[in-house]
């Protein structure tokens, strides 16, 4: 690659999600090496959507079906579900390294990126070989195609980017991991409860790198940075900020009460 947008680009355009994986994992790893430049006059226009196989079938949220977790059906749903999270998240990270290369941001902004980007490509990988070890695969059931979204609606703004994803999407998940891997023990299934044990680690060091550079851009500008946050969820995001919330986990990455404790009594009230 000439280029860490361009490995980006690359990796972000990939269909064959083989190939997703392998060029995001390559271009973090020379990025890491610092044998690529941050950006070439003749890297590749970023693709509006993301390269996808012909399967998941996209449909809207409401019409997935929720199942029971005592079931091997259900638990395959399940990491369907989580396997469309860790894919479109990849796609996040490589977007947000490509989309904001071009803009005054100190490297180690592009460092802590692509390894989120290198993270959520070894937990599609983790999540996909354990469906296909149950005789499923990613594909197999429907999917929906909200989570994109954000990146649609943040792309011309990054302090509203590191808002939506990190912040609402992902601080999510370390809302509903733990009590997801306890209730698959519960079940028996402790190899893919040690699967969530390690996208849960993961995620608390994403939203953090969220809440760092969310922080430095709010500073660079002069804004008080909950107030702002709050600001960009209530015109970015299109759900609900609700709980139950990982209070502890938040706060350890650097996303405090102060930032969305607000922001769910209004939700709740209305």
């Amino acid at each position: 690659m000439p280029s860490l947008r361009a490995g980006a680009v690359a990796a972000l355009s990939a269909a064959d999600l083989d190939e997703k994986v392998r060029v995001t994992r390559q271009t973090a790893a020379q990025w890491r090496g610092r044998s690529l430049s941050l950006r070439a006059p003749a890297d590749p226009a970023i693709p509006d959507r993301p390269g996808r196989p012909d399967r998941p079938e996209l449909v809207a949220p409401r019409l997935l079906k929720k199942r029971a977790l005592n079931t091997v059906n259900g638990r395959i749903a399940l990491m369907h579900a989580l396997a469309h999270i860790e894919l479109n998240a990849i796609d996040l990270a490589l977007d947000i390294v490509a989309r904001f290369a071009q803009m005054p941001i100190p490297p180690s902004f592009f460092d802590n990126w692509m390894q989120v980007a290198d993270d959520e490509a070894r937990h599609f990988t983790l999540l996909r070989d354990r469906l296909r070890s149950l005789g499923a695969d990613y594909g197999d059931l429907p999917a929906h195609d909200g989570l994109w979204q954000a990146a649609t609606d943040t792309r011309g703004d990054l302090i509203a980017r590191l808002a939506i994803v990190p912040l609402v999407l992902e601080a999510r998940g370390l809302d509903v991991t733990p009590g997801l891997a306890a209730k698959l023990r519960e079940f028996g299934d402790t190899e893919t409860a040690a699967i969530l044990d390690v996208i849960y680690h993961d995620e608390k060091t994403h939203v953090a790198v969220g809440a760092k550079w969310f922080r430095f851009f709010c500073a660079r500008h002069g804004i008080d940075a909950a107030s702002r946050f709050q600001a960009l969820v209530s015109e970015h995001f299109h759900g609900q900020v609700k709980p139950p919330f990982n209070d502890r986990a938040r706060s350890a990455a650097g996303l405090t009460p102060l930032f969305y404790r607000a922001m769910s009594s209004a939700s709740m009230s209305r």
